[in-house]
């Protein structure tokens, strides 16, 4: 049966624990330089309405590494939704190619493509959410912390599809959450109510960055202006400019805490650049994890899809 990643409420703890282990499996074989071809014969077909470095990369890398091959397809190219709806992109794609990865505007557009693909679709990144990513961070912060447990995560910044797919996590995994966001700012509200339904993870939002960094294990911030929000650059940078990951805000959290940033990093918005570059970063290990991650999701949706 045909299984999707849209968001990560699509999968369950078991089911992340088990993309876990397959990530650390997958990426410990290509360390010892060992070859694993599970996908071979097998091609990807990625759709892109946004541009991108690690998504692209990512993927088109993990797919070869994997024994497949992967077809970038640009937004000229195609014209996702409006030369070509995506009812039918995802029936004839499918017919074509054997998985599907997407980074678009809108998740109805994912959802439609999924809906219509008779092969597995992939959720590179959405203006709602971005699954992959963090799933990414997650798998980050137990390589440096040996596990989640008891780990308090706050994410300081835009409450944008960053801040929602930590949200979706906590709603499926134990996690201590904390979203630090201006007024006005705030992540999607059925999702923050959905992450505080699960008994076993806290999540709270604030305002005060300060208030959330304390105890914190791990900060975690993104741009403060997404794709599609340049013509806000300017205003947001006064509203948020008191919610930048500098020295001062590290020190407020626990000795030790991690720093994680998705990139590209708007250095001296919201992160400076001797914190990016400094002893508490883990930015370029979560940056790399992208791969290995992306690798198993791909091969756990073609396992469970034959």
């Amino acid at each position: 049966m045909k299984k999707d990643f849209l968001k990560i409420t699509d999968i369950d703890k078991k089911e992340i624990d088990a993309l876990f282990q397959l990530t650390k499996d997958i990426k410990d074989k290509l360390k010892r330089g060992e070859t694993y071809h599970p996908l071979k014969g097998n091609t990807l077909a990625m759709i892109f309405q946004k541009p991108s470095t690690r998504t692209r990369i990512s993927f088109e890398t993990g797919m070869f590494q994997l024994g497949g091959h992967a077809l970038y397809i640009s937004p000229s190219e195609m014209g996702f939704g409006t030369r070509e709806s995506a009812a039918d992109i995802g029936r004839v794609l499918s017919r074509y190619n054997d998985i599907i990865m997407a980074r678009l505007f809108g998740h109805d557009g994912i959802e439609e493509l999924a809906k219509y693909s008779s092969v597995p679709v992939i959720n590179g990144l959405t203006d709602l959410t971005h699954p992959c990513q963090i799933l990414a961070d997650a798998f980050t912060i137990i390589e440096h912390r040996g596990s989640l447990d008891g780990i308090k995560v706050t994410y300081v910044g835009d409450g944008n599809n960053v801040a929602n797919s930590w949200l979706n996590f906590a709603a499926q995994y134990p996690l201590k959450l904390t979203i630090a966001v201006p007024k006005g700012y705030e992540p999607n509200a059925d999702m923050v109510a959905n992450a505080q339904k699960n008994p076993v993870s806290e999540v709270e939002v604030v305002n005060d960055p300060f208030e959330g960094v304390k105890d914190a294990d791990v900060i975690y911030t993104d741009v403060w202006a997404s794709m599609g929000q340049e013509a806000e650059a300017e205003s947001r940078k006064a509203i948020f400019k008191s919610y930048q990951v500098n020295d001062a805000l590290v020190a407020a959290a626990k000795p030790g805490v991690l720093v994680m940033h998705c990139l590209p990093a708007h250095r001296g918005e919201e992160i400076t650049n001797s914190v990016i570059e400094g002893p508490h970063s883990i930015v370029f290990d979560e940056a790399e994890n992208r791969l290995h991650v992306q690798k198993a999701i791909m091969v756990a949706l073609m396992e469970q899809s034959k």
